[in-house]
């Protein structure tokens, strides 16, 4: 007697399984290697370049950074453009993305100003929080003056500088009111805020934190409220802010 042997039939469901499979890994290894024969045709060269976020920076300066070649593709690397942007002075970061057939969209988040000191060459020259100088235009930015105090040129007074970053960061509206700082001539180095009314000045220790500058504001604006006139806020004292009607005199 003769046996014949079957092979054994796999399940409809199995072969459907293997078909999508086989379908996605034709459809990833097409996504992957399709820009590189896509980069080479002219129809998607980029012809357009879209800014976003710059508000101090320039927007030639920006274009130049990137140094995109004439047949630059949207299908080439965007990450090396991103690197080039990150290189800048004034770019805190920056990502580049494509928008094909012609277009790239680059984002730019600005490093934010905080003050304005002099510069070696004697003019005025905006900084970040940590007293670098940025190569933003002065049009356009309302920012405090650091003045000379008993220390020097204020060019070098990080405290200065970083007690301002602070009071941008805690409470924005008080940062706009401020119009210069220096510091004091004591021996601590007690910083003085000139408001742009001209008619208040705020005094505060160098390394003020939140809660101080906080207190500062919730003062002000108590004295505001109830339309009592000041001359000075004195919070360089712990746990209290001391409202003077009259100026304590050079500081």
């Amino acid at each position: 007697m003769k046996w014949k042997l079957r092979r054994p039939r796999l399940p409809r469901a199995s072969w459907r399984v293997l078909a999508w499979a086989g379908a996605a890994m034709i459809v990833m290894v097409l996504w992957m290697t399709a820009p590189l024969g896509l980069r080479r045709l002219r129809f998607f060269r980029v012809r357009q370049v879209e800014i976003v976020g710059i508000r101090h920076l320039d927007a030639d300066q920006v274009l130049a950074a990137l140094r995109l070649s004439p047949a630059a593709s949207v299908f080439d690397e965007t990450e090396p453009l991103a690197a080039r942007l990150r290189e800048m002075d004034g770019v805190a970061d920056a990502s580049v993305m494509r928008r094909p057939p012609a277009s790239l969209k680059v984002i730019v988040r600005e490093i934010e100003p905080v003050a304005l000191v002099m510069g070696e060459r004697g003019a005025l020259a905006p900084v970040d929080a940590g007293g670098r100088q940025l190569p933003f235009d002065l049009a356009g930015l309302d920012l405090p003056v650091v003045r000379w105090g008993a220390g020097g040129p204020a060019g070098g007074d990080s405290a200065v500088i970083g007690l301002l970053a602070r009071v941008q960061a805690i409470d924005p509206a008080l940062f706009q009111t401020i119009d210069a700082a220096r510091r004091t001539g004591t021996t601590r180095g007690d910083v003085l805020l000139e408001l742009g009314d001209g008619a208040h000045r705020v005094l505060l220790s160098r390394d003020a934190g939140p809660e101080v500058i906080e207190a500062v504001v919730l003062v002000a604006r108590d004295l505001a409220a109830k339309a009592r006139p000041y001359v000075e806020l004195d919070a360089r004292f712990a746990g209290q802010v001391v409202v003077r009607r009259r100026s304590a005199g050079t500081v």
